[in-house]
């Protein structure tokens, strides 16, 4: 195994439960599983845990609501859309109170007066916007600045691991 940023990144081992969440996506998984996202820029990440049954959620959102884009594709890019439909699958019959989240990204990655300059502010507010629709607490973030994360959602303990070049590893 290579050392550097990316060592002691789960999906380095190959005999590691990984699941790769990719941009637009997000994945639902008990422990053993670990889930990942790589490359939060202004896209937010969101995890969901439920720490009786060791259950949680993993979404990479990258715009706040449907009218943000006229592309056809992946409705669960969408903060609207995503946090609701994970919440639903993390819960899966049992009382979405149990759950609580941790939020990353939403990167100022675009310097310009267009629209794109401020997604990654908007994004997190979409995503706090549906968490407290769900009554759900957001328990920790790694939130704004300028530069990508990647993570990963420790399904046995809850902990999310933030990576960057700009502070290494962080432990929300």
């Amino acid at each position: 195994m290579s050392t550097g940023f990316l060592s002691g990144l789960s999906w380095g081992d190959p005999d590691a439960n990984v699941i790769h969440v990719g941009t637009g996506e997000f994945a639902v998984a008990e422990h053993p599983a670990i889930l990942m996202t790589p490359a939060l820029g202004s896209c937010v990440g969101v995890a969901l845990w439920d720490a009786f049954r060791h259950r949680g959620g993993l979404a990479h959102v990258m715009l706040p609501t449907p009218s943000e884009s006229n592309a056809e594709g992946n409705r669960d890019r969408f903060a609207s859309v995503a946090i609701p439909h994970m919440v639903n699958a993390v819960a899966d019959g049992v009382a979405p109170r149990r759950l609580v989240a941790k939020l990353v990204g939403g990167a100022a990655m675009f310097k310009s007066d267009s629209n794109l300059s401020n997604v990654g502010e908007r994004n997190l507010e979409e995503v706090r916007h549906q968490l407290d629709l769900l009554r759900i607490p957001v328990l920790a973030e790694d939130t704004g600045g300028s530069y990508a994360r990647t993570v990963e959602l420790r399904l046995d303990t809850g902990l999310l691991v933030v990576r960057s070049y700009m502070y290494g590893i962080r432990e929300l």
